[in-house]
């Protein structure tokens, strides 16, 4: 087989909001005190993000309408006040979010879903819900610890490529919008 034959691989994408660092680090600080009371995994304070919408495996040739979708969507900064932490016990995933969800992430969501949509892109059409994981597979059953709030300038929008490894998924960003 040549290599004009080979077949095309798919990429496994999600448009997401990437913490700063200093949130990012304060998000660490939630998850460590949560982690010691629920057990499971952590995720990794470099991995930590937000979904806006999963596009999972996707054509490469899709890429320049996925692109323009982003950069559509992005309309201004604004402030995420990360104030609430759960524990969804069906799929045992600890989380961080905010009780508030700000108008500019809102239209963020719809107008990065409308983009894609009129550009025939698939993506999960599952209800926004925002929430950053921070521990997988944790235990039910214990009582959240009192958490101080983080304020997020959320500042861009970025398209992220998942890579799986034999430790589990790689984040690398493909593209970001400010």
């Amino acid at each position: 087989m040549t290599h004009a034959e080979q077949p095309v691989r798919p990429l496994r994408l999600f448009f997401a909001l990437w913490p700063d660092g200093p949130t990012r680090s304060a998000l660490a600080e939630w998850s460590r005190a949560i982690h010691c009371l629920s057990g499971g995994r952590a995720t990794r304070p470099e991995m930590v993000h937000l979904t806006l919408a999963f596009l999972g495996d996707t054509d490469p040739a899709t890429l320049p309408a996925i692109e323009a979708a982003g950069a559509c969507a992005w309309t201004r900064p604004f402030v995420l006040a990360l104030d609430e932490a759960g524990f969804w016990s069906h799929n045992k995933i600890a989380w961080a979010g905010a009780r508030t969800s700000p108008p500019e992430l809102q239209t963020l969501v719809s107008g990065l879903r409308s983009a894609l949509q009129a550009a025939g892109v698939r993506f999960d059409p599952k209800p926004f819900v925002p929430h950053l994981t921070l521990i997988r597979k944790g235990r039910p059953g214990f009582a959240l610890p009192q958490l101080r709030p983080i304020s997020w300038p959320v500042r861009d929008v970025v398209l992220v490529r998942s890579t799986l490894t034999r430790t589990g998924s790689e984040y690398s960003i493909h593209a970001r919008w400010d």
